[in-house]
């Protein structure tokens, strides 16, 4: 058993913690020990600054060849709530959000059977024409690999064209948990833990910035998440890709996935967060996304190592279809007070990380 002391004394010295140590921590229940370690590892990244934007998240459709346990938000064709939204509306959408002072769009949906690749390539150019002050972040890994597939292109290809029509970065969506073992338990039908990393890797080669979230709280164990977030590690030493890391709690209200659980405690986020900010010395940002935590607890993430609240949202679905009881957005001045009251400094910044407005 690795000695929180030992532990301790690594993080103070700025040295890396092994995935041993990580597990350790998990055992521990120390909460404020390891609260204050994270802490301290977030203040030599980022000082009290606490981070957010002005988005809108738009889901094309809802419509998905996959019918993963875990998600409340698929549908099949014909299925009684199952949308696709149209070009116009589209626009429509990312017209307004850049109006009320949005700079980025984040767009993911389903995988439809019968929308062709082009359509995405047009979704993308539309939304550039008609509100050319967003930036783009769309497309999951698993977005990209069924584009590959359905238009007999290499993911390096689609990665290519669809930068060439528009996209600026990629969320950190379809992750999960990388371990195969969870992974077949949860979304069989998705592509691999390993293939996911490679679409990312050729994603960061293509010069593209991503995320990487990592879904918690259903089958998984702490041995998992742990595994999870050691491959993310490793792929980021090589690449340097990845910007945030976000932990996604496990919604279990209208999920498929038949698990006699609850949602996670606050003392499970809280400890994950912390947990991923010490193990995950070569990622700037951990993000608490109050859309999945509700804003409370994302608040107190705070002073646990996050320097990240995401943004505005407005009009978040997938999250809300599961049973997320947090609300459909929040506004600028919502997201700034949370993080006042925290004793933190708010900057409201681009989807890379690039300063706009310290308040």
């Amino acid at each position: 058993m690795q000695s929180f002391e030992n532990i301790s004394e690594k993080v103070r010295n700025n040295q890396r913690i092994s995935s041993d140590e990580a597990l350790a921590l998990y055992a521990s229940n120390d909460l404020l020990a390891i609260g204050e370690l994270a802490a301290l590892a977030n203040e030599r990244k980022n000082g009290s600054q606490v981070f957010f934007n002005v988005n809108r998240h738009i889901n094309p459709t809802n419509i998905c060849v996959n019918r993963c346990a875990f998600c409340a938000f698929s549908r099949t064709t014909g299925e009684e709530g199952a949308y696709t939204l149209a070009l116009d509306e589209i626009c429509r959408r990312a017209v307004e959000a850049e109006g009320e002072g949005a700079t980025e769009v984040h767009m993911v949906g389903g995988l439809h059977p019968e929308l062709p690749f082009e359509f995405y390539e047009e979704v993308l150019r539309a939304i550039r024409r008609v509100a050319p002050l967003l930036h783009i972040k769309a497309f999951t890994a698993v977005e990209i690999e069924y584009f590959s597939r359905i238009s007999g292109l290499s993911i390096e290809q689609v990665l290519q064209r669809l930068i060439a029509a528009g996209l600026g970065s990629m969320p950190g969506g379809g992750a999960e948990i990388l371990v195969e073992e969870v992974r077949t338990k949860i979304c069989p039908e998705k592509i691999s833990g390993a293939r996911w990393l490679e679409i990312i890797r050729l994603a960061h080669l293509a010069g593209l910035k991503t995320n990487a979230t990592m879904l918690y709280g259903h089958v998984e164990g702490f041995a998992d998440r742990v595994l999870h977030m050691q491959m993310l590690r490793d792929l980021q030493d090589e690449t340097g890709g990845f910007q945030a890391f976000i932990p996604l709690a496990f919604q279990p209200e209208n999920s498929d996935l038949k698990l006699d659980i609850k949602a996670t405690s606050g003392l499970d986020d809280l400890k994950t967060l912390a947990i991923a900010r010490i193990f995950l010395d070569n990622f700037d940002h951990v993000k608490a996304y109050w859309v999945m935590l509700g804003e409370k607890i994302a608040q107190v993430a705070l002073a646990f190592g996050v320097n990240d609240l995401d943004g505005t949202v407005v009009e978040e679905k997938i999250g809300h279809d599961a049973g997320a009881a947090s609300p459909q957005a929040l506004t600028k001045e919502g997201i700034i007070t949370l993080i006042r009251k925290a004793g933190k400094i708010p900057v409201e910044r681009d989807t890379l990380y690039r300063p706009l407005r310290v308040f």
